[in-house]
């Protein structure tokens, strides 16, 4: 099992996770928010297109991980998987007969994948993360959430990689030109993770067969790669050059789970 990002943070979201077995390859990609020119663009790097995509899961209805999800589903016949209150919140878009619900801890099989979702603290209707598996590995991903819960840390065990949230640093936040109201709402329980909420995270799944740690969905105005991967570096007592961050232009090169 291996992943890789198409871009990361608020301009857009997509996280591609492929297994293959045999003859056989799967891929889910982990939202979708780009136009499906842009998507297609970001795919083509990989030698892909959308049409070759098993299915798509959005965590949630936010316009940076919903982007083509409607149009990808009804022009390609991509089955598109999400919550009711996802789906509720979006305004209940058609999706020519493809839309799956997802629901806390019931496992979706997509091919040689198994997505295990579950609930985080974020302001959106019925937002999801989750867990993926081929048998053999499990990546953890986690973004666009704004505290930690023992539920979703019990998600996290037994990772050989893992993609986290590092969307800002408390104190560029705080001396941001954000409005207010604003900083009050990412910096709040349902907002996103800080650098040091990530880094507890990581310090809390962390183990022996740990291979890959990404640091994800990172805020341009109040955050920087190196504020991110130092913290998750002294989470787990590594240099910085083991944190692998993503871009929201590039996202990341293809990581083994």
């Amino acid at each position: 099992m291996r992943f890789c990002s198409l871009g990361s943070g608020s301009a857009g979201n997509a996280t591609l996770v492929e297994a293959a077995s045999g003859s056989t390859c799967t891929r889910v990609l982990v939202d979708c928010g780009f136009s499906l020119r842009e998507l297609d663009r970001r795919l083509a790097r990989l030698g892909l297109t959308s049409a070759e995509l098993d299915a798509v899961f959005i965590t949630h209805e936010h316009s940076d991980h919903v982007g083509c999800a409607a149009t990808l589903a009804q022009k390609h016949q991509v089955p598109v998987w999400t919550s009711h209150g996802t789906w509720q919140a979006l305004g209940e878009p058609q999706m020519g007969g493809q839309l799956h619900w997802a629901r806390d801890g019931d496992a979706i099989v997509v091919g040689d994948l198994q997505l295990m979702p579950y609930t985080v603290p974020h302001d959106a209707r019925e937002p999801l993360q989750l867990s993926f598996t081929d048998g053999a590995a499990k990546l953890g991903i986690l973004t666009d959430a704004g505290s930690i819960t023992p539920h979703l840390l019990a998600h996290l065990q037994g990772c050989g990689a893992l993609l986290l949230e590092c969307n800002h640093d408390p104190e560029m936040l705080q001396r941001s030109r954000y409005p207010a109201f604003l900083k009050a709402r990412i910096a709040g329980r349902h907002g996103h993770l800080a650098n040091a909420t990530a880094a507890a995270i990581l310090q809390a799944s962390a183990h022996a067969a740990l291979k890959h740690v990404v640091a994800a969905h990172l805020s341009e105005q109040n955050n920087t790669p190196a504020h991110a991967a130092e913290a998750l570096a002294g989470a787990l007592g590594c240099t910085t050059e083991d944190i692998v961050v993503a871009r929201q232009d590039l996202g990341f090169e293809w990581l083994t789970a």
